[in-house]
């Protein structure tokens, strides 16, 4: 046999995803290249690796077989690669983050560098809602959670990024007024919402209890990039963060509506379990931020106390 890694490579993605196109996508190739390695690595065998029923693909029971075999090559493969660059000198390893949904306007700026610089270092960054980045941390199966309210009830360190800043905003053709309006203006606008779990939902909800605001939840959306195309749309107004919409608002797709208690202001901190034992990568990183958190922010978020 002469299969590459390549093919092991390819040929694992496809199992994965069930679609070479899918594969091709993950792996940044086209279908066609993708297809040509699959048939290349099934050349060398006599028994199909996969099958096409109805125009959908499944991987044959031999096919699975071969798939936890080139799994064990690549993860030897990736051994091989750590271990040369251990010896010289260079961080090798992996890093898991969890973060909120909105966190990804923020993380990838304090990473960017630092992975560059570190190429044995690999990333794993999960995106989701609050409930789940906290729950990922509590069971201590990340190194980092990215979150704007911090967890009340778990032992923690954190590392704070940046400030974090809500306004109420509609669309384009929301009426534009010249002086803060009370907060109980909002009981009259149809408003979206995150889903249970949110960290911008828990933000929201605290301030309309604050002020003893009634709301006329019009719908209930599962991520940010969501509610704000809904609010582009003219289906509502939100609370959202100013980090989600800045571009947005540049362009006068969506609009500001000051409100007096505004903006709500927090701050983005990249947690992690007070007296976690770091691995070298991950002990290199907080370092990293230590030493170069303001330069990152002074490049990419100066803007981020400018008045919209």
């Amino acid at each position: 046999m002469n299969y590459t890694l390549r093919q092991l490579t390819v040929f694992t993605k496809i199992c994965e995803n069930r679609s070479i196109t899918k594969a091709a996508d993950e792996l940044h190739m086209t279908q066609p290249a993708a297809s040509i390695q699959l048939r290349n690595f099934q050349d060398q065998f006599d028994i199909p690796l996969t099958e096409i029923i109805g125009r959908k693909l499944f991987v044959t029971s031999f096919g699975e077989e071969i798939y936890q075999a080139a799994i064990n090559i690549l993860n030897e493969t990736k051994k091989i690669e750590q271990t040369a660059m251990a010896y010289k000198g260079h961080l090798v390893g992996r890093i898991h983050i969890s973060i909120v949904s909105t966190g990804k306007y923020i993380m990838p700026f304090f990473l960017a560098d630092f992975l560059t610089d570190n190429p044995g270092v690999e990333l794993q960054m999960d995106v989701t809602n609050k409930s789940s980045v906290i729950t990922s941390l509590n069971d201590n199966s990340v190194d980092f959670s990215l979150v704007s309210i911090l967890p009340e009830t778990m032992a923690i360190d954190k590392t704070e990024l940046m400030t974090n800043r809500l306004f109420l905003v509609g669309g384009a053709n929301t009426i534009t007024f010249e002086k803060p309006q009370k907060p109980e203006i909002i009981a009259e606008l149809p408003l979206i919402f995150r889903e249970q779990g949110s960290g911008t939902r828990q933000t929201m909800e605290r301030f309309l209890d604050k002020h003893g605001i009634k709301a006329d939840k019009k719908l209930e959306l599962t991520s940010n990039e969501a509610v704000k195309q809904a609010v582009i749309a003219g289906l509502g107004y939100s609370i959202m963060p100013l980090i989600g919409v800045k571009n947005e608002l540049l362009k006068g797709d969506l609009k500001i509506i000051p409100i007096k208690g505004m903006p709500i202001a927090s701050s983005w901190n990249l947690i992690r379990l007070q007296n976690k034992k770091f691995l070298p990568p991950a002990k290199a990183f907080l370092e990293y931020l230590a030493l170069h958190k303001s330069k990152i922010m002074e490049k990419h978020f100066s803007w981020s106390d400018r008045e919209f």
